[in-house]
């Protein structure tokens, strides 16, 4: 399993509203062989990943790519006018569908409550401008522990859906077992019945043969008076 994750090619949308530095990280991100797509804003990011006002991604493309857009990171600048970096960050992950995806945040500037900040609402790394070839290889590991983490969890999931099917066969299996034991309650009082039944006509029958020899001796005593 893990590898065909390595395997894969991961697709990267990089966010930056500078375009010599998005052209400069699709540069790295193609020559690290990820799959790229470039956005100049944080609103195209959203968009992109079909977040319109709502939590529920919908289906979109890559219009260089014609694909379905399956995301595995997010590397965003941090400054850009209208919505941040920072703010992008928490867009996704306030998303229940999106906040597993990794993301790295950028900047040219190196303020340690402002990285704080980004790593503590999740941020994967933060990364100082100018963005270097190396940097790259910090990327990888956190694609590969996010598609782990989600096979687990699908895994875990079908482990549950199995556990429960399985509960729900054994209440008839028990069912079947108590429905039988009337009937053989029933054949254990039908026996007990005969054998009361026999052991009166036994009864009777001793009391047959002793009532007639009690009369013929009272008989006889009478004749010999």
């Amino acid at each position: 399993m893990a590898a065909a994750i390595a395997e894969t090619q991961f697709h990267v949308l990089a966010v930056d509203d500078s375009l010599p530095d998005r052209k400069l990280i699709e540069r790295l991100l193609k020559t690290s062989s990820f799959q790229v797509t470039t956005v100049d804003s944080g609103t195209k990011a959203l968009e992109f990943l079909g977040i319109h006002g709502q939590d529920t991604p919908i289906s979109l493309h890559a219009d260089h790519l014609d694909v379905e857009v399956n995301v595995n990171l997010i590397i965003t600048d941090y400054c850009m006018p209208g919505m941040t970096g920072y703010d992008l960050l928490k867009k996704i992950k306030e998303s229940s569908s999106l906040r597993d995806i990794p993301v790295v945040i950028m900047s040219s500037e190196n303020v340690p409550s402002r990285i704080n900040r980004c790593l503590e609402e999740g941020a994967n790394e933060f990364f100082l401008k100018p963005v270097r070839l190396s940097d790259m290889s910090k990327l990888k590991p956190h694609i590969m522990k996010s598609r782990c983490k989600e096979h687990c969890h699908h895994e875990e999931e079908d482990l549950l859906s199995n556990s429960n099917s399985n509960n729900s066969c054994n209440p008839t299996n028990n069912s079947s077992s108590d429905s039988s034991n009337p009937t053989n309650n029933n054949t254990d009082s039908a026996n007990n019945s005969s054998g009361d039944s026999g052991n009166t006509r036994k009864r009777k029958a001793t009391e047959d043969e002793i009532l007639p020899k009690t009369s013929r001796s009272k008989a006889q005593l009478a004749a010999q008076l």
